[in-house]
């Protein structure tokens, strides 16, 4: 039969399984030799096959797999024996990329309870709202941020709280130089009072002084919340099950061989944060089952740091971001660096740029090969293959994961035509948090809707051509116009709003918000004042636009398209 004469399905399916067995990829997963069924399996088995090896390093101090072993151990304990918790129950991990992070997750998932990741950034509202959603009855918070969790914490429904200081796995003295330097010198911990706080290093050695009792989980248990904004714009807890995240695991790990990664080999740095679901999955699950050394980097901002942090540890995998790529490859420091080990790139969070890519491969002699994936798929669906990149797609389907392009009837579409992207496979989320409304309108009969236009390729590649949501991706961020909208609408000023991505030089997208105001000396500056009490950052609008009024359908919906396209 003809490819003229296979139905859409049929001839997409046909293409990308092609594609993927010429440039020698299974489609399908080989799983007869796998012992791993749950996360904790990763570290016993980095355990026995690298006990020695280094498995994260922070600011000059390394902990080797047996180090995370035993003190994941102690933390699992302390949860298990200390508190009132019990399997299954939620703790959030409210940290940057430093220690105590991966120690932290792989001792919740031990004692069997569910991770929820974060963002340090939050404001106190945000952070409510994730707790709350949650559920969560236990917190590990930095020093830094605990002000705000005073703010809120009567608000949740969290019980036990354990504060940590920046260097509370470095040895003495640097523990106390680094904590006190952060503390007194640069005041960069705020007042706080939480009456039932518990320290870090109190929590470790209550721990010790009994043995943990390794959780019976089971594979398809959920293993982390991992919260996504929304079209309405509430967060919602995607639900990664032990499973997902192992499938996803191995899926990324046959591209990884093919280019060359070894198992107990490779150095990879971590400026990416760890509560984003892309450096979760690859420096906490990926890296650590190949034994391999992750350098994290508290602040990926502080180029210096990166700088000095490649130098020390020379690079051999790096994952970032169409923006960090750009900021690295015009940084003098880091041209002068020794890029020789350096294997394999990977880009992912946002589209990456031809500009960024080119800039990369002249500075460091390495090309960045780009992916494509969402919170919901844990997060990788597609790669492009390594020496055979296509700049502009976002590669070939990983194993075991179905492609299909649909029409707005969710009719298939062709090879070459543009359409929803959807696809099914292992790695797809269990559904939303105590949200079944919003998981049957994103997985519809078995498919995951991904919000994004794409076109398969004769070859089997996918281009991703335009966003069916209107979803702001601010450096890798996802970012939701109802949020801010919602946010800016209780200025007392303000009559109307709407929020649009607009393209940036800096963080790929930013965010702009029209604005219909009852007050003539409002400023664009006020609005973003606002905006930075309630929001995150890199959620507040970088433009600010006054308008008499905006643009409306017949039933008084704005249109946010004609706005994004200049129509209004």
């Amino acid at each position: 039969m003809s490819n003229t004469e296979l139905n859409p399905a049929q001839d997409t399916a046909s293409c990308i399984r092609a594609a993927q067995l010429a440039l020698g990829y299974p489609p399908e997963l080989d799983l007869q030799a796998d012992t791993l069924q749950t996360l904790p399996d990763i570290l016993a088995q980095a355990v026995k096959k690298y006990p020695a090896r280094p498995a994260y390093s922070c600011m000059g101090q390394t902990l080797s797999y047996v180090d995370v072993d035993r003190l994941s151990q102690q933390f699992a304990s302390y949860l298990q024996n200390h508190t009132s918790l019990k399997a299954g129950d939620r703790v959030a991990i409210q940290l940057p990329n430093v220690l105590q992070y991966p120690v932290a997750v792989f001792g919740a998932l031990r004692a069997g309870m569910v991770v929820v990741n974060v963002n340090p950034l939050y404001t106190p509202d945000e952070m409510q709202h994730q707790l709350s959603d949650s559920g969560a009855a236990a917190i590990v918070i930095l020093a830094n941020m605990a002000h705000k969790l005073e703010d809120i914490l009567s608000r949740t429904a969290v019980r036990h709280v354990v504060v940590t200081e920046l260097a509370d796995l470095h040895p003495f003295p640097q523990r106390l130089v680094i904590n006190s330097m952060v503390r007194y010198v640069k005041k960069m911990v705020p007042p706080y009072h939480l009456s039932n706080a518990v320290s870090w290093r109190a929590a470790l050695a209550l721990g010790r002084e009994k043995s943990y009792q390794p959780a019976v989980l089971q594979t398809d248990a959920i293993a982390a919340l991992q919260y996504t904004g929304g079209t309405t714009g509430v967060a919602k807890g995607v639900m990664l099950t032990h499973g997902n995240l192992l499938a996803n695991m191995r899926q990324c790990r046959i591209f990884m061989e093919k280019a060359g990664v070894k198992n107990g080999g490779e150095v990879a740095l971590a400026p990416l944060p760890l509560y984003h679901i892309y450096a979760f999955m690859l420096h906490l699950v990926l890296l650590a089952e190949s034994g391999s050394h992750s350098v994290l980097i508290p602040n990926p901002r502080d180029l210096d740091t990166v700088v000095a942090a490649w130098k020390k540890y020379p690079c051999s995998f790096f994952v970032g971001i169409n923006t960090l790529f750009v900021a690295l490859a015009n940084n003098k420091a880091f041209k002068k660096l020794d890029f020789s080990a350096l294997k394999l790139t990977f880009s992912g969070g946002m589209a990456l740029t031809e500009t960024a890519a080119t800039r990369w491969q002249q500075t460091t002699g390495c090309a960045v090969l780009e992916g494509y994936g969402l919170t919901e798929s844990s997060p990788v669906l597609s790669i492009n293959p390594a020496g055979h990149m296509r700049l502009g797609t976002i590669g070939i389907p990983v194993a075991d994961t179905k492609i299909k392009v649909v029409d707005d009837n969710d009719v298939l579409q062709p090879v070459g035509s543009a359409g929803e992207l959807c696809a099914q496979g292992p790695q797809v989320m269990k559904g939303y948090w105590q949200r079944d409304d919003e998981t049957q309108k994103t997985i519809i009969n078995g498919w995951l809707h991904t919000g994004d236009i794409a076109i398969v390729d004769p070859d089997g590649y996918i281009r991703i051509v335009d966003r069916k949501k209107d979803m702001i991706n601010v450096s890798g961020f996802n970012v939701y116009p109802n949020e801010i909208e919602n946010v800016m609408s209780a200025h007392p000023d303000v009559v109307e709003c709407a929020v649009v991505g607009v393209p940036s030089e800096k963080t790929g997208e930013a965010g702009k918000v029209f604005v219909v105001s009852r007050n003539p000396a409002l400023t664009a500056q006020d609005l973003k004042d606002f905006a930075r009490e309630h929001l995150t950052g890199y959620k507040t609008p970088d433009i600010v636009e006054f308008r008499s009024s905006l643009p409306k359908s017949n039933v008084g919906k704005i249109l946010r398209r004609e706005l994004r396209d200049g129509q209004a």
